[in-house]
């Protein structure tokens, strides 16, 4: 579907979406108490923007958050609480957070093995670990553009990854709702990946993959090819664009990079490797309908890697497209690809042998986002999905997105008109992103 008809088509049915919310009114005089019809997102949203961060609970990046579910203290393994404390958004040392470590920490839905995910310290750090490494929650003044985000917009708690693994699986997940090998594989990608990642892998390369029982005895090379979202949008005429570090150093968040059909044909093209084109295509006016943006190790919030710069990096992104033509009809989706290995108290519910992981923050950014709403629904990564898939009408992918809600508990779609933007306070604005020259920090591999 070409633009121009897309953007006539958005302004024909928005008028037609407030005629029908004034002929409700006037009939509602004397009606019945049947609820009305939901109206469509269609007629709000024509651009839609995913920012895939790295390695974060609720209960680790955003306490104190008002009317969310934030814990102050968990149990560890011995039955002790343990009092969250506060730390710098950088740190010196990572934590574990393999499918090995998620079911350390999930204990059978006790939620009481945090302190036996492993710490890894970087190298040449001092006073590592400190005490209690995993039950850290980050001052809030490290975070301030998350949480004015959070608060002026719609936050969620009960946001969980699709997936019980790390960054690997969890960015095929965000594309496919699957990081299955094959469209017909009962099997899911568990880890990361050894000796290499993607279709242009070294062939000794391999992820462990996990049965239905929860083996992980399977091995296949890290190229797969199954369905994606990507794939039901050419389909339909929808462009769309993936913004990611540069391969090989971070294939493993270059989803697109791992399976064949998109890194060996034509769609390659919208791969752009380099996330800080961003903040240009916005500004010139050619952002895609469909975005994901994925960070550099700097921008990641990743434990270990990032230099403090991840909440700038996103409000860089969303001021960008604030302040621009895209603002009235775009859905900004705010999201973190695993828990890190931080604690976080909030047990997941159990699909299989590898969904659901714990709880990640959701931050939804939108002139049609309901301010200061704090959503208690359950979504997943699949939700994004599903979410696009219903805004240009497409099929269900029927992995992930085929069991999620839509979360359209984030938004009021009866609204009449979009909400102005206000720009988010920062300490680096996009300038410093576009004329930085460092070379970028690799992820995690673990």
């Amino acid at each position: 579907m070409k633009r121009t008809k897309r953007l006539s088509f958005f302004y024909t049915a928005s008028l037609l979406a407030s005629l029908g919310i004034f002929i409700k009114f006037l009939g509602g005089f004397g009606s019945s108490n049947a609820s009305p019809a939901p109206p469509p997102i269609i007629a709000k949203i024509n651009h839609v923007v995913v920012i895939f961060q790295e390695n974060r609970t609720p209960d680790n990046l955003f306490h104190g958050l008002p009317n969310a579910d934030i814990a102050d203290s968990g149990l560890n393994s011995a039955g002790d609480t343990i009092s969250l404390t506060p730390e710098p958004l950088a740190t010196n040392y990572d934590l574990d957070h393999s499918h090995a470590a998620f079911l350390k920490m999930y204990d059978h839905g006790k939620m009481d093995g945090a302190d036996k995910v492993a710490v890894v310290c970087s190298a040449n750090a001092t006073d590592c670990p400190p005490t209690d490494p995993q039950f850290k929650f980050v001052v809030p003044s490290d975070v301030k553009p998350y949480m004015q985000l959070a608060k002026e917009y719609a936050f969620a708690d009960r946001m969980f990854q699709t997936n019980q693994g790390p960054s690997f699986p969890a960015h095929q997940f965000i594309i496919a709702g699957t990081s299955a090998p094959s469209a017909s594989s009962n099997l899911f990608a568990a880890e990361n990946t050894v000796g290499g990642t993607g279709c242009t892998a070294p062939l000794t390369a391999f992820v462990r993959l996990i049965g239905p029982l929860g083996s992980e005895q399977f091995k296949a090379y890290p190229c797969f090819d199954h369905p994606t979202l990507m794939d039901e949008l050419d389909a339909h005429g929808i462009d769309w664009r993936y913004y990611a570090p540069s391969a090989p150093l971070y294939a493993i968040w270059n989803a697109p990079e791992s399976i064949q059909h998109l890194r060996s044909g034509a769609d390659w093209a919208n791969v752009i490797l380099s996330p800080k084109q961003v903040l240009l295509d916005i500004a010139n006016n050619q952002m895609a309908q469909v975005t994901w943006v994925m960070p550099t190790g700097q921008e990641s919030d990743h434990p270990g890697v990032t230099d403090g710069s991840g909440p700038a990096w996103v409000a860089s992104i969303v001021n960008a497209i604030g302040n621009s033509p895209y603002w009235p009809d775009t859905a900004i989706f705010i999201t973190w690809d695993d828990w890190g290995g931080w604690y976080d108290h909030v047990a997941p519910r159990i699909y299989n042998s590898y969904e659901y992981g714990f709880r990640v923050p959701l931050i939804v950014v939108s002139p049609y986002a309901k301010h200061g709403y704090v959503s208690h629904v359950t979504h997943d990564f699949g939700s994004i999905l599903k979410f696009i898939e219903e805004v240009y009408g497409l099929p269900s992918l029927g992995y992930a997105d085929a069991r999620a809600d839509d979360l359209r508990d984030c938004f009021d779609f009866y609204q009449m008109s979009p909400m102005p933007f206000t720009s988010i306070p920062t300490q680096f604005q996009a300038a410093y992103f576009l004329n930085d020259t460092s070379p970028p920090l690799p992820p995690d591999d673990d």
